[in-house]
C-alpha cells in the first residue's frame, strides 16, 4: 500500500509539472528589478534600431546585394528573432512577482532560442565558406556563389536548425518530471531534461548526436575555411593580405564573441557556479544572447567598406552639401 501511495504521488507531482515551471534565477533580483527593466528595455531598442538599420540599408543598396550581405542579412535577422523571444519575456518577469512560465510557452522559447544558436553557428560557418572561395578562388566567385546558391544555403541553415529544434521538444515534452524549478533567467531544454525522473537516453543520445551536427561540423567548416585562407595570406602579396583581413576580421569578431557566450552558457547550466555572484551568474547566462545582438551590426557596419562608405554618405551628405553650397556661391 506504502509503494503504491508513493507511485501515486510522483505521478501527480510529474503530471502538475507540466503545466508550468518556476524560474528560480528571478528571485534573487530583489530590489534592483526596475534599474533592470528600464536597462533591458534600453538594450532591447538598441538591438531592434541598429539591427533593423543594416538591414534596410543593405536592402536598399544594390550594391550590397552580393553573397556576403545575403548571409548577413540572414544573420541580422536571426539576431532578431533570437532577441524577440528573449527580451519581451524578460520584461515580464522582471516585473512579475510570481516567476511561473506555462509550459507550453516555456517549450515556445526553448524552440526560439535554441534555433536561434543553431542558426547562428551555421550561417557563421556558411559565411567562413563564402570568405574562402572569394579568397582562394577569386575568379570562380560568381560561378560558385550565385544568387540561387546562397538562397539555398540560407534556407537550409533555418530549415535544419528548426527541424532540429522540434525534435529535441518532442523528446523533452515525453519526459516524466519530478520537479519543476529552473535555475536560470529562461527556460532551457538541458535544465528541463535534468528535472525528469524517467529514461533521459535517448535525449542524450540526441543530445550527442545534435551537438557533433550543430556544433563540431561548423567549426570543422570554419577552421577548414580559414585554414585555406591563411595559407593564401602567407603566399600572396600584400593586396590579398589586406583583403583577407578587411573581409574576415569582422566574421572572426563574430565567430570569437558568440563562441565565448555559448562557453558560458554550457558552463553555467552544466556546472556549480555558486561561488560567483548572483549578478555574474546572470550576465554569464545572458552573454550570448546579449552581446551577439548588440556587437553585429556594430562590427559589421564599422569593419566592412562597402557599408562604412555608404553610412558616411547617408550621415555626411547634407553637412557637405551645406559647407560646399557657399563656396559655389562666391
Amino acid at each position: 500500500m506504502k509503494s503504491l501511495r508513493s507511485k501515486v504521488r510522483m505521478t501527480m507531482n510529474s503530471t502538475s509539472t507540466l503545466s508550468y515551471f518556476i524560474l528560480e534565477a528571478y528571485l534573487q533580483l530583489g530590489a534592483l528589478r526596475y534599474f533592470y527593466f528600464v536597462l533591458t528595455v534600453m538594450l532591447y531598442v538598441v538591438i531592434v534600431v541598429s539591427n533593423v538599420f543594416l538591414l534596410v540599408v543593405i536592402c536598399v543598396n544594390r550594391s550590397l546585394h552580393e553573397p556576403m550581405y545575403l548571409f548577413l542579412c540572414s544573420l541580422l535577422v536571426n539576431e532578431l528573432y533570437g532577441s524577440s523571444g528573449l527580451f519581451p519575456f524578460l520584461l515580464l518577469q522582471i516585473l512579475s512577482d510570481a516567476h511561473t512560465v506555462p509550459a507550453a510557452f516555456c517549450f515556445l522559447q526553448v524552440f526560439c532560442l535554441y534555433s536561434y544558436a543553431n542558426v547562428e553557428l551555421c550561417n557563421l560557418a556558411v559565411m567562413s565558406y563564402d570568405r574562402y572561395v572569394a579568397i582562394c578562388w577569386p575568379l570562380q566567385y560568381n560561378t560558385r556563389m550565385t544568387f540561387n546558391t546562397v538562397v539555398i544555403f540560407i534556407v537550409v541553415i533555418w530549415l535544419y536548425s528548426f527541424v532540429r529544434c522540434v525534435i529535441n521538444i518532442c523528446l523533452s515534452v515525453r519526459l516524466t518530471l519530478c520537479g519543476n524549478g529552473i535555475n536560470s533567467l529562461y527556460c532551457q531544454n538541458f535544465l528541463i531534461v535534468r528535472l525528469a525522473c524517467s529514461d533521459t537516453k535517448v535525449n542524450n543520445i540526441h543530445g550527442l548526436f545534435g551537438v557533433f551536427l550543430s556544433i563540431v561540423v561548423p567549426l570543422l567548416a570554419i577552421l577548414f575555411s580559414y585554414t585555406k585562407i591563411l595559407k593564401v595570406c602567407f603566399s600572396g602579396c600584400s593586396r590579398t593580405r589586406q583583403k583577407a583581413v578587411s573581409t574576415c576580421t569582422p566574421h572572426l569578431v563574430s565567430l570569437f564573441n558568440f563562441s565565448f557566450g555559448c562557453c558560458f552558457e554550457i558552463l553555467q547550466s552544466r556546472f556549480d557556479l555558486s561561488d560567483l555572484s548572483a549578478v555574474l551568474r546572470l550576465l554569464l547566462s545572458l552573454y550570448f544572447l546579449l552581446i551577439q545582438p548588440l556587437l553585429t551590426p556594430v562590427i559589421y557596419g564599422m569593419q566592412m567598406s562597402k557599408i562604412r562608405k555608404i553610412y558616411q554618405h547617408m550621415f555626411c551628405y547634407k553637412m557637405l552639401s551645406c559647407y560646399k553650397d557657399p563656396l559655389q556661391v562666391q
